[in-house]
């Protein structure tokens, strides 16, 4: 009998426990523990996804100098070292996408286990990307109307023209003109719209010049990069694996370096907002001994989503601008600068409201 009242006691103390919430049944538990997993990345955790590039590109040296900036607040910042490739990095950021394993070959360490929440790159991609043109245009999705910038980092970059300094050559023009068999390497794979502009400007065609012996390479493979006369593209004061031509191709040949004429100059200006007229400074490579007109672009946007929380694009705003020491310090070569007057601005890309609420309290902006 005793046993019997100690059973129906314990049942019954059992059953209001299970109605009061505070025992659930065994498959109730684990219903819940997989839908309350810890979580591994994201804001919630102080553990944001940060989409750059490999630890010796340009983004990839971005990542490391934000997430060493963040430390000091207590930001624990995840870095996809594969997250990017042009306007790749751009799409995962807008996208929230988790990404996806680097190539088997690739040295670089497997991404963070969650979506990316933001990232850095070129400031012309971010542009692009919220307007939906150049490499976004054919995007199913259309314009990114959810980025949002948080910071913009200067870093220059020169459209240069070089040949070699016994071709004679003075205007490129002259290729065609005088049906010169020279061997041309324009890469169009960085950037491409100023190269291709560059090229129909002069005519320089593969229909154009393969009748009379010469060639047209579009891509700066080692191969490629071979038994050069004329060399067209994006060189930058870094030695990043994009521009490691120039330095391999100026110390190979003696050459000369041309102006890019004036009026195209202002074509390329009025066609493309991010650009701008600039002199390429003297020294910036082997044999460049005067400063040499062309057209220049700046800029490495740190940037996210419109659901990035206030107080983080805030403190990662602060955290930037407190720390721009670690500019100076970045791998690869980067010649990264903080500039107050541009720090907020992307041609239209909205600002961030909480980055925005940090530089009109350091009075940078209005």
């Amino acid at each position: 009998m005793r046993s019997r009242r100690l059973a129906i006691i314990c049942g019954m103390m059992v059953l209001a426990a299970l109605l009061a919430g505070n025992l659930r049944p065994t498959g109730a538990q684990n219903t819940a523990s997989q839908k309350t997993g810890k979580q591994e990345t994201g804001y919630a955790v102080k553990k944001p996804v940060f989409g750059g590039s490999c630890s010796f590109c340009p983004w990839g040296a971005m990542a490391e100098i934000v997430k060493t900036a963040m430390s000091f607040y207590g930001w624990d910042v995840q870095i996809c070292y594969s997250c990017a490739g042009g306007p790749r990095e751009a799409r995962l950021v807008a996208g929230a996408v988790v990404p996806p394993k680097p190539n088997p070959s690739s040295n670089q360490p497997p991404p963070p286990n969650g979506p990316v929440d933001f990232g850095a790159t070129g400031s012309q991609y971010l542009w692009w990307a919220y307007q939906g043109n150049h490499d976004f245009a054919e995007d199913p999705e259309g314009p990114r109307k959810q980025l949002r910038l948080v910071a913009n980092i200067q870093d220059p970059y020169y459209f240069i023209i070089a040949v070699k300094a016994d071709s004679g050559i003075t205007d490129l023009s002259q290729i065609i003109e005088k049906r010169l068999p020279v061997q041309i390497l324009a890469s169009t794979g960085i950037d491409g719209p100023p190269t291709t502009e560059v090229l129909n400007y002069f005519g320089l065609t593969k229909e154009k010049l393969e009748p009379f012996g010469a060639s047209l390479r579009t891509t700066a493979s080692a191969e490629n990069r071979k038994n050069l006369d004329v060399i067209i593209g994006w060189g930058a004061l870094n030695g990043t694996p994009e521009f490691n031509m120039w330095y391999e191709v100026s110390q190979k040949y003696d050459l000369k370096y041309l102006e890019l004429p004036k009026e195209l100059r202002e074509k390329m200006t009025k066609q493309e907002d991010v650009l701008e007229e600039r002199d390429i400074p003297v020294g910036l490579l082997r044999g460049m001994d005067h400063p040499v007109p062309t057209v220049a672009r700046t800029g490495t946007a740190i940037y996210g989503r419109a659901d990035m929380p206030d107080d983080f694009a805030y403190t990662l705003a602060k955290a930037m601008d407190e720390h721009q020491d670690l500019l100076q310090w970045a791998n690869s070569n980067m010649h990264f600068s903080y500039n107050w007057h541009t720090i907020w601005k992307d041609l239209g890309v909205p600002l961030h409201p909480g980055a925005a609420r940090y530089y009109k309290e350091r009075g940078y902006m209005k």
